[in-house]
């Protein structure tokens, strides 16, 4: 009798949206503590197979511009292992077959985004003479 409990909550668990699996990766996520890096963020290119497996190497293509290179390295580790922890991801065989080789940006924020100032549109503005 538990058995059906137990594949009902597997196929529960499946990811079948990108969607899903950006919140997957998103709650394997770790940020190292303040203690060991200031809060940065990182974005790495990944390709899975239809397993879920990992294809190739991770590939970090952004980091924060002002970070120092203490800083990097402790992101790019809590980038591997929060791969290490997720993989390999549980696709239905629709999302398996859609993101099969593709490559995938993952961003991992930490910074609280600043909001850009409000562009003064001076051609918009009145003139007074």
């Amino acid at each position: 009798m538990l058995l059906p409990v137990l594949i009902s909550t597997a196929q529960a668990q499946q990811l079948d949206t990108l969607k899903d699996l950006f919140a997957r990766l998103q709650g394997c996520w770790k940020a190292p503590p303040l203690s060991r890096a200031s809060p940065m963020d990182i974005t790495v290119v990944v390709s899975f197979n239809r397993d879920g497996h990992i294809l190739g190497r991770p590939r970090i293509t952004h980091e924060s511009e002002r970070a120092s290179d203490h800083d990097r390295l402790q992101y790019r580790l809590a980038v591997m292992e929060a791969l290490q922890r997720c993989t390999p991801l549980p696709f239905t065989e629709a999302l398996g077959g859609a993101v099969a080789g593709r490559p995938l940006a993952i961003p991992f924020r930490t910074r609280k985004s600043t909001p850009k100032p409000a562009e003064r549109q001076v051609w918009l503005s009145p003139k007074t003479l």
